[in-house]
């Protein structure tokens, strides 16, 4: 099968330029710079004429919920709200059911994976207190590294053990990528304000209790660990301008931002309640905006999407009794051309923090970038085609989106995953199957 896509803008490594590639089975076998047709006998043709054409996003941070949490989501239709969102690949997070802390787990969730997976996908191995041997000797070119709760973690996958921490910095040769939230702090802080507003207090105190201090302290201590042992550190979902203060130093030790702490603020709470409550929690105005700055100062090296969801009945209530996560794998690109149009970053630089750092930081084979020989994971984004989220739109299982009623600017018009298009102008095709990745090949 041998497809051409002209006369679109291609942004790739830091240029925007109109520009056709050729795709032959599932690579990229030219880019041929100008507005000219080329030539050639063709399977398939698209026209991107004022579209621009860009790799496909990689996230590293969804929870697909598969196995054991499949009433709220599963791979299937989680890779299918990818595709729409022109996300081509996705690393999945370790606190499923049961967790992927074995190789056993893993095992399987590869084998789910290959039959449910619209898109491309692998896995991230579950640190424990106790299972340092197995996610040390894990074979590197199938996970993109090892996952670390340092706070804020359900069932037995918080590793809180100075000793446990201290040897898995020092052995781990993958990245860690952690989730940094103190937990002794946070509990002090649902205490008091239990203490002054009852069981569950409303979702506006979420971020008093999910504090600043909470997230500094934890990240402080990620940080601090890494310096010394010269572990690879990627701390996921930046929500504070104090942690910021930490990165940009040491290119060993990065940083994630996670698209609803660069939209929302505490102030939205009013408005989409328990919608947007996520962990860590979603804080100040001041915050955000520093979290802006920092996806082109070079603080922030990744952008994901945390994308967890719930069904709508396990988001009732408040800081203690609903549940924290929200779906946004849909949505991820166009909220953030939206930023792009804000002046917020260029679209050069979205690219960057979508595609390029994602496959440079984690080592991805030969997806990520625009190049000869690479995967034709690509992306063809429609600017002035508005069109707004209802929940016919909506594809993840759960139905909900707190960006349900938004007009975007911005429509994903083609979705290709290994040569094939998967997703063209609200059609998709179900009959698609992703890869998974390999790494360090």
């Amino acid at each position: 099968m041998k497809t051409l896509v002209f006369g679109g803008k291609l942004v790739n490594e830091g240029a925007t330029r109109v520009a056709s590639l050729v795709v032959d089975g599932d690579t990229i076998t030219d880019i041929i710079e100008g507005t000219e047709t080329p030539r050639g006998d063709y399977d398939s043709i698209v026209d991107a004429t004022g579209c621009f054409v860009m790799p496909g996003v990689i996230d590293c941070h969804v929870h697909f919920r598969d196995p054991g949490l499949t009433e709220k989501a599963d791979m299937e239709t989680e890779s299918r709200a990818a595709a729409y969102g022109g996300v081509t690949t996705y690393f999945d997070m370790p606190n499923t059911k049961p967790q992927t802390t074995t190789e056993e787990a893993l095992n399987a969730k590869f084998e789910d994976a290959a039959k449910k997976s619209h898109v491309n996908y692998s896995f991230f191995i579950g640190a424990t207190n106790d299972n340092i041997d197995c996610v040390t000797g894990i074979d590197p070119h199938r996970v993109p590294g090892i996952k670390l709760f340092m706070g804020s973690s359900t069932g037995n996958m918080l590793v809180d053990r100075q000793d446990v921490l201290h040897e898995l910095f020092s052995k781990a040769t993958l990245p860690l990528m952690a989730h940094c939230e103190d937990t002794d702090i946070i509990n002090r802080n649902m205490k008091h304000a239990q203490e002054q507003y009852g069981d569950d207090p409303a979702v506006e105190h979420h971020p008093e209790i999910r504090s600043e201090a909470a997230c500094y302290a934890s990240t402080k201590r990620a940080v601090d660990l890494a310096e010394q042992t010269g572990a690879r550190l990627h701390v996921a979902h930046m929500t504070t301008a104090r942690e910021l203060e930490l990165f940009g130093s040491s290119p060993r030790i990065t940083a994630e931002a996670v698209v609803a702490h660069l939209v929302f603020t505490q102030d939205d709470y009013a408005r989409l309640g328990t919608r947007i409550k996520c962990n860590p929690a979603i804080k100040t105005a001041t915050d955000r905006d520093a979290l802006r700055h920092a996806l082109t100062d070079g603080r922030i090296t990744t952008i994901g999407t945390d994308h967890a969801p719930h069904l709508l009945k396990d988001k009732e209530g408040g800081c203690a009794r609903a549940a924290s996560g929200m779906p946004m794998v849909q949505f991820s690109l166009v909220t953030m051309l939206e930023l792009v149009d804000e002046g917020v970053l260029s679209i050069e630089r979205l690219v960057t923090l979508m595609a390029h750092n994602p496959a440079t930081l984690f080592e991805v084979s030969k997806r990520g970038f625009v190049r000869k020989g690479y995967k034709a994971d690509l992306v063809i984004v429609k600017p002035d085609a508005p069109w707004t989220v209802t929940p016919e739109t909506i594809q993840s299982k759960c139905g909900w989106s707190p960006m349900e009623g938004h007009t975007y600017q911005w429509q994903v018009r083609t979705t290709m995953c290994n040569g094939q298009i998967i997703y063209n102008n609200w059609a998709f095709d179900a009959s698609s199957r992703g890869e998974a990745v390999r790494f360090r090949e």
